[in-house]
């Protein structure tokens, strides 16, 4: 045999093993992708995953949909896409109560972190401690004062067990010194209606589910639970103005099960690193009150371990137990 075709032979021969892959990443995604959400439409995370879904779609060339699987403050919805084929056409719109739930639910099939593959973080969410306008409180101190005055007799509302909204309402107990009841809703949406039907005086929720009434004048902002106020609620204070120390803030990004081919991985990971670099995107998320978080899938995966111990020792100090 010629030197010239046996040179050939042997490079065609070496590149016949990462031919299927070559083929399977060029060929992702070939049809609509399904993007599972864990809580009930309407909400904070439902909110943003729907737009970047849709951004994410036009950035991939496929149809993105959004699937709700409400349940167990995620945990369905994690479970879902746990079990599903790897194949990058089940994601999954993680947020932080599926780093609390590791040690909240204490029978949890599954390990977030270790049976998910990180792809990238879309945003973080500021919280807010919001209030029916006929409530008598115009600011954190006044709400203080009111819970301290009328002990067991204030409702706060948040969505369900295991969400940071959840986490917050526990924190301002603990923090503030305060005998308030908790009221855990199925979803952010039936918390926000009964705000401002008045059958709820306060609750902590996402800035995006309750932006619009706030400005509107039918809701009202005590203050935020980030550590700096916030750009989206301007002139409203942090809670740490009053109560100091107090600090937290809720986040989105998509994961995909466990053993996702890695070039798949990357395809998705640059499809969110493009439409983050979108000043639209940005500006569309501002809107929502949800400013843009943006990692690597290396970076996430750590973040997500360091989550989950972080929120693990709150709800161990709390002696926190799903609802």
């Amino acid at each position: 045999m010629k030197r010239r075709s046996f040179l050939h032979l042997a490079a065609t021969a070496a590149a016949l093993p990462f031919a299927p892959r070559f083929a399977r990443a060029q060929a992702y995604p070939a049809h609509p992708i399904r993007l599972i959400v864990g809580f009930p439409a309407g909400g904070q995370v439902d909110i943003t995953a729907r737009l970047a879904a849709q951004w994410l779609g036009n950035a991939l060339g496929q149809t993105v949909v959004v699937e709700n699987k409400p349940g167990a403050g995620g945990n369905l919805g994690a479970q879902a896409v746990i079990n599903a084929a790897p194949d990058g056409y089940t994601l999954f719109f993680a947020a932080a109560s599926n780093t609390v739930n590791t040690t909240l639910f204490a029978d949890l099939p599954y390990d977030f972190a270790r049976d998910t593959a990180p792809v990238g973080t879309i945003n973080r969410i500021p919280l807010v401690l919001e209030v029916n306008p006929t409530f008598a409180a115009q600011n954190v101190a006044g709400f203080v004062a009111y819970a301290k005055a009328n002990p067991g007799r204030l409702s706060v509302g948040s969505p369900s067990a295991g969400t940071p909204p959840y986490l917050c309402v526990e924190l301002l107990k603990m923090m503030a010194g305060i005998d308030i009841v908790h009221v855990p809703y199925v979803g952010e949406n039936q918390m926000v209606t009964d705000l401002l039907g008045a059958q709820l005086m306060a609750g902590v929720g996402g800035i995006s589910s309750g932006i619009g009434h706030i400005k509107a004048g039918k809701l009202r902002a005590l203050g935020v639970t980030t550590a700096a106020p916030v750009a989206e609620l301007p002139g409203v204070p942090t809670i740490g103005d009053t109560i100091p120390g107090f600090e937290a803030s809720g986040w989105s990004g998509v994961v995909a099960p466990k053993n996702t081919p890695q070039e798949i991985i990357d395809k998705l990971a640059a499809a969110i690193g493009t439409i983050q670099a979108d000043p639209k995107f940005k500006e569309r998320l501002s809107d929502f009150g949800a400013p843009l978080f943006a990692l690597s899938p290396e970076a996430f995966g750590k973040f997500i371990v360091e989550e989950t111990a972080k929120w693990g020792k709150v709800v161990k100090f709390a002696g926190l137990k799903p609802q």
